[in-house]
């Protein structure tokens, strides 16, 4: 060979040596986030997630990519979203802000990791074999907010001890609807108060339901632990104000926004969890390895603001039992 045709040859070679180097390279993961949700209500949800996904060393548009999908309360939209996900390959998928989002993940894909959050009871649900062992492609984190129902009553007891009824807002079509209601019902009758239930299903039902608890006489009303209440707190919020109704909520999110109480897990810590869960198995780890985390403590949340503007002064023996006053 010549020397300038071997000079010709190794400068070639140069040349697709960074081709090819990045040709071997792993393609950056994707998790898909499918959620029943808005994504205009969830911001502080995604911020968490991110958070702990950070915590496991993922950097999002460094080494890792996501690719959401939100179903704004539309449940029926979320098996199509499923699919796309399933479509496109990710490697692992996030399902959270309805039952029916984690179901649909479930129903998608046996192969494919998931992460769920949930407020319900997932082996009750069906969607994990145990705890301990979630058996198959399915982990995840459940913040047990929707078996509170009777402490959250207990804690109206306590609030207007003096009035006989009590009214509960219920989103039947929430798979989790019927063992909250046993749940209510039966503490009801333990405390020997009337529960006066009323369904919504959208925001006309809720803007009706306050109007006809004034008609019924209820002194207090507790919201139903379901993510399409979360997604319409600020209405609920509007409705305590507009008719002095106390309600108890069941995220500190809502107490924030202006409701009076709250008595629940922490949802952005959840959130955090799974994102904690995420770089666990995107580096390898198996779901049925991952055992449902839990929370270890539960928030009872007081807004004193909301009580002066409602003319209620909430008893000391319920300040003293709150984990955080907002004032």
């Amino acid at each position: 060979m010549r020397r300038r045709e071997f000079i010709t040859f190794i400068g070639g070679a140069v040349a697709t040596w960074p081709l090819a180097a990045r040709g071997q390279q792993p393609a950056m993961p994707v998790v898909g986030c499918m959620s029943g949700r808005p994504s205009a209500e969830a911001q502080y949800l995604v911020d968490a997630f991110e958070r702990g996904l950070r915590e496991g060393g993922f950097v999002i548009g460094q080494n890792v990519a996501i690719e959401f999908r939100w179903a704004d309360n539309q449940y029926d939209r979320l098996p199509t979203q499923a699919t796309d996900l399933v479509g496109r390959q990710v490697a692992l998928i996030v399902a959270s802000g309805a039952v029916q989002a984690i179901q649909a993940a479930k129903a998608a894909t046996s192969a494919i990791p998931i992460v769920f959050v949930t407020g319900d009871d997932p082996v009750r649900l069906g969607l994990v074999a145990s705890l301990n062992r979630p058996g198959g492609n399915v982990t995840g984190i459940t913040a047990l907010t929707q078996s509170m129902e009777a402490k959250r009553l207990d804690i109206l007891h306590q609030l207007v001890p003096k009035t006989a009824a009590i009214a509960m807002l219920v989103n039947r079509s929430n798979p989790s609807a019927a063992l909250q209601l046993k749940e209510s019902t039966d503490a009801a009758r333990t405390l020997g108060r009337q529960l006066d239930i009323l369904d919504v299903a959208n925001t006309a039902d809720i803007d009706s339901a306050f109007s006809i608890l004034t008609q019924h006489g209820d002194g207090a009303v507790t919201i139903i632990a379901d993510p399409f209440m979360n997604s319409h707190r600020d209405q609920l919020v509007a409705l305590e104000a507009r008719y002095k109704l106390p309600t108890l909520f069941y995220t500190r999110e809502q107490v924030a926004a202006g409701g009076l109480m709250s008595y629940g897990a922490n949802f952005t810590e959840a959130f955090a969890q799974a994102g904690g869960y995420a770089p666990r198995i995107l580096k390898g780890e198996k779901p049925d390895d991952l055992p449902i985390l839990q929370p270890t403590k539960f928030e009872f949340i007081i807004n004193l603001k909301t009580a002066k503007t409602l003319g209620f002064e909430i008893p000391p023996t319920l300040l003293a039992l709150s984990d955080d006053v907002i004032e």
